[in-house]
């Protein structure tokens, strides 16, 4: 299944005009794959998922593929367009939606709702990620996300602050592929941290 999925998002289009400002890069497929999978197997794709700051569309499409209901939300108009155009290929019904992290509002209780989403990791702007944990801890129960590596201890204070505990953390490698023209390589392989958390209160 998980390689099934993997090989359908390598289909995917990326950003066509990446914004650094916004730290737009394209989630590897391998990684995505890797987590929704994951989040299927222990019925987080049950829920409703929703992806902040969704760029290209690659995690609501991977959850759509494997029968999630997902909705996306990014500020960039542009890579919502590719998003609905990946979505369309691949014969998913996820929606996208153009919206600031801080507006992104849902009728849906938290109970019903499992984020996963790879967040800005704050190399141009410090604390980028910040407010889609925010917003995640506000409208989930469940949370999927990606940091770079590093990050556990901050993780952790913020869950404890809001009522989550770290139930999974994965420590990996991805390859990042060649995106600004400042990158010297085709790619680069970087490490990050995925968790899985969940309210407790």
């Amino acid at each position: 299944m998980k390689k099934s999925i993997e090989i359908a998002l390598e289909k995917l289009k990326g950003f066509e005009n990446p914004k650094i400002e916004l730290e737009q890069y394209v989630t590897p497929p391998a990684l995505a794959s890797e987590i929704v999978v994951n989040a299927k197997l222990i019925s987080d794709l049950d829920n409703l998922v929703v992806d902040l700051g969704c760029g290209t569309g690659i995690l609501s499409i991977a959850s759509s593929l494997l029968g999630a209901e997902a909705v996306g939300f990014d500020i960039d108009r542009e890579a919502l367009r590719i998003a609905r155009e990946n979505a369309r290929a691949m014969e998913v019904e996820a929606d996208f939606v153009l919206c600031s992290v801080e507006k992104v509002y849902l009728k849906v209780p938290p109970r019903n709702v499992t984020v996963i989403m790879n967040p800005p990791f704050g190399i141009q702007k410090r604390h980028a990620d910040r407010p889609f944990l925010f917003k995640a801890m506000e409208i989930a129960n469940v949370i999927w996300t990606i940091h770079s590596a590093g990050s556990e201890k901050f993780i952790r204070k913020i869950c404890k602050e809001k009522g989550f505990e770290v139930t999974h953390l994965f420590k990996l490698k991805i390859p990042l592929k060649r995106t600004y023209s400042f990158h010297e390589k085709p790619y680069r392989m970087i490490a990050v941290e995925v968790y899985r958390m969940e309210r407790y209160i």
